[in-house]
């Protein structure tokens, strides 16, 4: 590894941890101790804050806020990051304290004038397509905050043209198809729910209700963890060659697609009970291409819905 690379990663290394030793570090970047030594003289010299402390429990540490100091990208390196900086502006709201304009105003300025000419050349030439978020949620910091806290949160929650108080208890936030999510733990319904945030009219402290523990419990595990919580059933669903590739570009935990060989296929998995009606309304969506076989809750409330479609015409 080239000693400056090596040396920006030690940089972000050390501001993870609140303490290191020679020894981590070694292991770490695989070198002796005596180049570890060289190089975090080196880091002190270009002004991290670095503490040592000698004895058998010694160690370093980095006093203070632990600020990263200045990085030198790469030319490759600031390009990437202004255009994963420039795709965030299909989103009015964000769940940070800054606007996307002075981010990537910031970025922008503070970049050598030939790269910002090669950027200038390359942003009608790369776009990423997103779905264009179409109104301001002021409430995503609150409930980023809250889930990253394991806070209460009183919600007033809009949907089906009512509006009701919820107890929750956030999970974390995420964007999909424009739209904002917070799955959460809802005391009302004493269950897990997705809320979605667009919906959600006003955010207050709850101070009557205790918090459970959700610390085990995160974006990326929550559907293995929370099946455990739910009722759930199984999915079947017939696709066609359409339907295949309309559902390739859809990612749901728990639910797997199977190609045949003629292009169709079919879907099996896992859906807890509560989602059906969002199914029914979504499969419905693909016509004649998607065909469902089980469970029978999903196709009646398939034929339900397609029942009240109807007789609009009748």
């Amino acid at each position: 590894m080239a000693r400056a690379k090596r040396l920006n990663e030690m940089i972000m290394m050390v501001n993870r941890k609140k303490r290191f030793t020679v020894r981590e570090l070694a292991q770490e970047f695989g070198i002796s101790k005596r180049t570890i030594l060289r190089d975090l003289q080196e880091l002190s010299e270009m002004g991290v804050p670095l503490y040592s402390e000698a004895g058998p429990h010694g160690g370093y540490q980095v006093l203070n806020e632990r600020i990263l100091p200045p990085i030198a990208f790469s030319e490759d390196e600031a390009i990437s990051i202004f255009f994963a900086i420039h795709a965030l502006r299909h989103y009015i709201s964000l769940p940070f304290d800054i606007e996307y304009e002075s981010i990537i105003k910031k970025f922008y300025l503070n970049l050598s004038g030939d790269i910002r000419d090669t950027i200038d050349k390359m942003q009608n030439r790369v776009e990423f397509e997103s779905i264009q978020q179409q109104e301001k949620i002021p409430f995503l910091k609150q409930l980023l905050d809250a889930a990253i806290q394991q806070d209460i949160l009183i919600i007033s929650y809009e949907a089906s043209g009512k509006t009701s108080k919820r107890s929750i208890q956030p999970i974390g936030i995420y964007v999909k198809d424009g739209k904002w999510y917070c799955p959460s733990y809802c005391f009302f319904r004493e269950d897990y729910r997705v809320f979605r945030c667009d919906r959600i009219k006003s955010v207050e402290p709850d101070e009557n209700n205790d918090p459970i523990n959700l610390s085990n419990i995160n974006l990326k595990n929550r559907f293995s963890i929370l099946n455990h919580y739910m009722e759930t059933t199984e999915l079947y669903v017939e696709l066609t060659k359409k339907g295949v590739e309309k559902l390739e570009s859809v990612n749901w935990p728990n639910i797997y697609l199977s190609k045949r060989e003629d292009g169709s296929g079919f879907i099996k998995g896992i859906i807890a009970k509560h989602d059906i009606n969002f199914l029914s309304s979504y499969f419905i969506a693909y016509g004649e291409n998607a065909i469902i076989k089980e469970p029978i809750e999903l196709i009646e409330s398939t034929k339900e819905i397609l029942t009240k479609v109807l007789n609009h015409y009748n």
